[in-house]
């Protein structure tokens, strides 16, 4: 297996189907079928026709087509529209396409802050970070 960045763009139609992994470098357009997960150091362009039941790990993604799974990018996600994602996105930067039907949770951090708890509301007790457990005495 050659272990190169490469600089040619692959092409994946739509009449490919795919139950497994896919792990490349570089750039790809998907435009068939996968059950699995995508990880790539590279750009990912997912075509009208793809559908994908699984989690993308990508350098950037271009999305369309139809998507079960959550996205994690770590510079840019840009969904555009007719797309249909189920799952949740990350990524450094985020651009979402008019008429795109999104049912998920995004987390945008262009400058990798950590987290921090939001200010409780006014009569609202403050809410505990995600994951923490209360202290028992």
């Amino acid at each position: 297996m050659n272990t190169t960045p490469s600089t040619a763009k692959n092409v994946l139609t739509s009449d490919v189907e795919i139950k497994g992994s896919l792990k490349f470098s570089g750039e790809m357009t998907f435009e068939g079928k996968l059950e699995g997960e995508i990880q790539c150091d590279g750009i990912l362009n997912l075509g009208d026709s793809a559908v994908i039941n699984g989690n993308i790990n990508a350098q950037s993604v271009v999305v369309r087509g139809k998507i079960n799974g959550n996205i994690t990018a770590k510079e840019k996600i840009d969904v555009k529209a007719k797309t249909e994602m189920f799952g949740d996105i990350r990524a450094t930067k985020l651009a979402i396409e008019e008429g795109v039907t999104f049912v998920g949770r995004t987390e945008v951090n262009p400058n990798k802050i950590a987290p921090t708890t939001a200010p409780a509301r006014p009569g609202e007790p403050p809410k505990a970070p995600e994951g923490a457990k209360p202290v028992l005495r």
